[in-house]
């Protein structure tokens, strides 16, 4: 089972693949030497094993590594792939079969056909058996990368980086190597960075959606140039800009407690997994998602008041605190905070669903060279998936939005003589006054936003990237 009788027989195997590589016999392998050698022998991909051997070992100003730095890194190689070759053989009988194979892929949320997996473990099977023991295993993926796992893990991994304003979404997941590394925290900072400026160039329709969220009626037919005009004319072109300071300011402390709830509630749920199911995913997300609200929700609210505000009304962040706490209490900083967290559920749901749907129906139909989709399909299946989301927790968000703004003076026309306080209430008027659409209202503008905000988000997280150093594979 493991690959030889002893640490020597490894040892020697390892030399002889070392002397096979060597063409030039100077006592070290170089990158043209492991290219030619790997062509040669068909043992691998060339790029991904150079990749592999370069990340994990310092191969020299020449690139070129020694018998013993080569011995080393195929000796931490070979751990990693016991390991694998472990968690993926679930009943221990020391192979690996098309079942196993299938349940290892729905673990991570993929859903494969069963000539699907036949095709995987067929790469692998030299021997004709349809099963898979540890030294083909190992042959296989010692110098090559894991693309039929980790690529796939990789690439479709659903990253926060398309911000499209919304506060629902789950967290994202992080490898235990980008753990080790410090690349999570630096993939973090880009993507903070990417959203602070995808929300401030989109940050005129965000305002638009919730003036139209609280002041749009049937009464008043307030449509989307309707309500530019009267936001210009009432305090100028930067008004349009209007709480987007604070809603650039909330992303910080929003987003690391939400990773810091999301890692806690993913190790209370499988312990040292590395991996959770679609479905814990959905779990973890959406208590980590209410527990980051929780603690910023005065946030949300301070920026909708500020969002709102008319002209001279408020002279900052603070004193706009000051006057809701002396005029309404400590209590209308909560205001609208269950339909908030109702509304993760849907939303994190929907988008999750979708967007695991998407990504299988690619993987079924168009996965037989590669597991990267390229950058295209996944702007779209991220795009289309979070809008999924947004139109499943739309109407929550409306009244959220319109309890946030009670209290504030003047009360606006659409909720004149409509209940204060009460979630139902506002509800059940909302749909007496204005019918299914009046819980709509703002969602052209926040349509209009989704594909500027993930263009502005993927491009500037890209090149934050590059700027703090971040690797990928």
């Amino acid at each position: 089972m493991r690959g030889g009788s002893g640490d020597a027989e490894r040892r020697q195997r390892w030399g002889r693949l070392f002397e096979e590589l060597d063409s030039n016999k100077d006592g070290r392998v170089d990158v043209h030497e492991l290219r030619q050698g790997l062509a040669r022998l068909g043992r691998g991909d060339p790029d991904s094993a150079q990749k592999g051997i370069s990340s994990d070992w310092d191969a020299g100003p020449d690139g070129g590594l020694s018998l013993e730095e080569f011995t080393r890194y195929l000796q931490e190689r070979e751990q990693r792939l016991l390991l694998m070759f472990h968690s993926l053989d679930q009943n221990q009988d020391g192979h690996i079969d098309v079942s196993e194979i299938q349940q290892s892929f729905r673990a991570l949320g993929i859903s494969i056909s069963l000539e699907q997996a036949e095709k995987i473990l067929h790469s692998m099977d030299r021997d004709g058996t349809m099963t898979i023991d540890w030294q083909e295993w190992r042959d296989h993926f010692l110098l090559h990368s894991l693309e039929n796992v980790e690529d796939v893990l990789y690439f479709w991994k659903h990253s926060t980086v398309l911000d499209i304003g919304e506060c629902l979404t789950v967290p994202d997941e992080f490898s235990r190597q980008e753990k080790l590394t410090g690349m999570w925290w630096k993939q973090l900072v880009a993507g903070a960075v990417a959203g602070a400026v995808s929300r401030t160039g989109t940050a005129p329709l965000d305002r638009l959606k919730v003036f139209m969220q609280v002041h749009a009626s049937k009464s008043n037919r307030l449509n989307i140039l309707g309500g530019l005009r009267n936001m210009i004319q009432e305090g100028g072109i930067l008004s349009l800009w209007r709480g987007n300071g604070i809603n650039v300011l909330k992303i910080a402390p929003e987003s690391a407690i939400k990773f810091m709830a999301y890692e806690q509630i993913k190790r209370a749920i499988r312990g040292q997994q590395e991996t959770l199911h679609v479905q814990e995913r959905f779990v973890a997300g959406s208590l980590a998602g209410a527990t980051a609200q929780t603690i910023i929700y005065p946030m949300e609210v301070l920026k909708t008041r500020l969002t709102l505000r008319r002209t001279g009304q408020y002279k900052g962040l603070l004193d706009c605190a000051r006057q809701i706490l002396e005029r309404e209490g400590p209590r209308a900083f909560y205001r609208g905070y269950l339909p908030n967290v109702l509304g993760i559920i849907p939303y994190a749901g929907i988008d999750l669903a979708v967007y695991e749907t998407l990504k299988n129906r690619w993987l079924q139909q168009y996965s037989h060279e590669s597991a990267n989709p390229g950058i295209l399909v996944l702007l779209a299946c991220g795009t289309i998936s979070s809008t999924c989301g947004q139109i499943a927790s739309y109407p929550l968000a409306l009244v959220r939005t319109r309890m946030q703004a009670q209290g504030f003076q003047p009360p606006t026309a659409s909720m004149k003589g409509g209940p204060q306080v009460s979630m139902v209430g506002l509800l059940r008027h909302i749909l007496s006054q204005e019918g299914v659409w009046g819980l709509y209202r703002g969602i052209a503008p926040n349509f209009m936003k989704v594909i500027p905000a993930v263009s502005i988000s993927y491009v500037v997280y890209e090149n934050m990237k590059q700027a703090l150093g971040v690797t990928s594979r």
